[in-house]
């Protein structure tokens, strides 16, 4: 099973997210050697086998749940080499469109389609922490508990500071008292009102005189309380005049954290990260591509593809040089991992001959170095 599973998540980290891809990777050379143990002789799995594998075997209930908790695991293990002081938790919901009659597919008004509407947590690292497959009708907070609590309960007591951004689908007043009854400090998108507007009238006044080429920005804050808070809780509001524009752009952010509203401001913007995880997740691991008819089977899959993106977020982290730094998942994808090579089989070993275009030797040779520190030592005779 764990050479089933070792081709299901590099075949999609590598660009194929099809089971039917199976049928070419059951013979590559590469492949046969991550599969490993039989596969390395003869052949790795075959489309059926993996079809099997993915919308029978793994679509249990028990073999889903513990396929949900597998990111965290693997999250826990690349910390320990060093653990985070503080971890920064970002939630978001995402579409995946959906083109047939997939069991619970439906269609969402906010994204305009008929579609899955996913759940997404990062850290700030760009690790995805959890995520989980919804109907496309539900509400972009929906089952937010669920997601939230075992990727709380990994952290509690392992890290100093524990934070937590969500956009305004998460105001609500259940998810303030939690985050505050486990201690995390956070900052949530506020829906605007005609209460909250008036607090801050005399900032949405046209400032007096010309009209400037830059940004003006202002900043207030001030203590709400809404008619269904238990308590009042600092509210921050940003005021931006933009240059042609006749009306103000206003925000405002709830925080229980203890930092001037500049502050606070700018630690809220910094969730717009996770927006670009969800897009690399999108374009380069391709985890939209939900086509099962069953909804279990497409939750197994967005599962399979967590696991892909995490892998090449690690490898990004971990065991690329200062020179791919600025590298996508998608450039580590086509440079590095599904790029064409001479194989050469020897009698004991072997051998892949690759292109410099690519990738140049010294920088294959830093990759591989890095690779080697990654490994535990031998244990002692």
């Amino acid at each position: 099973m764990a050479g089933l599973l070792r081709q299901s998540v590099f075949g999609r980290l590598a660009g194929y997210e099809d089971v039917n891809d199976a049928e070419r990777l059951c013979r590559d050379p590469a492949m046969r050697w991550v599969v490993g143990d039989r596969a390395i002789s003869g052949y790795a799995a075959s489309a059926s086998q993996m079809g099997r594998f993915e919308t029978k075997w793994l679509c249990r209930a028990e073999n889903l749940a513990a396929l949900a908790d597998l990111p965290g695991q693997w999250i826990d293990k690349v910390h320990q080499r060093r653990w985070p002081k503080t971890i920064v938790l970002d939630m978001d919901s995402s579409e995946s469109p959906t083109y047939g009659e997939q069991e619970g597919s439906a269609y969402n008004g906010h994204f305009g389609c008929t579609c899955y509407h996913p759940l997404f947590v990062f850290n700030q690292f760009g690790d995805l922490e959890r995520c989980v497959l919804r109907p496309g009708n539900v509400h972009s907070a929906d089952g937010w508990r669920a997601m939230l609590e075992p990727v709380i309960a990994r952290y509690r007591g392992s890290v100093k500071r524990l934070y937590f951004r969500g956009d305004a689908a998460f105001g609500n007043p259940e998810m303030y008292e939690y985050l505050e009854a486990e201690g995390i400090g956070y900052t949530i998108r506020l829906p605007a009102n005609r209460l909250l507007q008036d607090r801050i009238g005399y900032l949405l006044k046209r400032p007096v005189g010309r009209p400037p080429y830059e940004v003006r920005r202002y900043y207030a804050s001030f203590s709400y309380q809404a008619q269904s808070w238990n308590k009042s809780r600092h509210v921050v509001a940003k005021v931006e005049w933009h240059p042609g524009e006749l009306y103000p752009r206003v925000g405002f952010i709830v925080s229980n954290l203890p930092r001037s509203a500049e502050g606070i401001v700018a630690f809220y913007n910094q969730r717009g990260t996770c927006e670009q995880h969800i897009k690399e997740g999108k374009n380069a691991i391709k985890w939209t591509r939900l086509s099962c008819r069953t909804f279990a089977a497409n939750a197994v899959r967005l599962q399979l593809h967590a696991l892909a993106y995490n892998l090449g977020n690690f490898m990004r982290a971990l065991a690329m040089p200062k020179t791919a730094e600025p590298w996508s998942l998608t450039s580590l994808r086509e440079k590095l991992i599904k790029i064409g090579a001479k194989v050469v089989s020897h009698g004991r070993y072997v051998t892949f001959q690759m292109a410099e275009v690519a990738v140049p030797r010294q920088m294959f040779a830093d990759i591989l170095g890095l690779i080697a520190r990654l490994r535990a030592p031998p244990a002692p005779a």
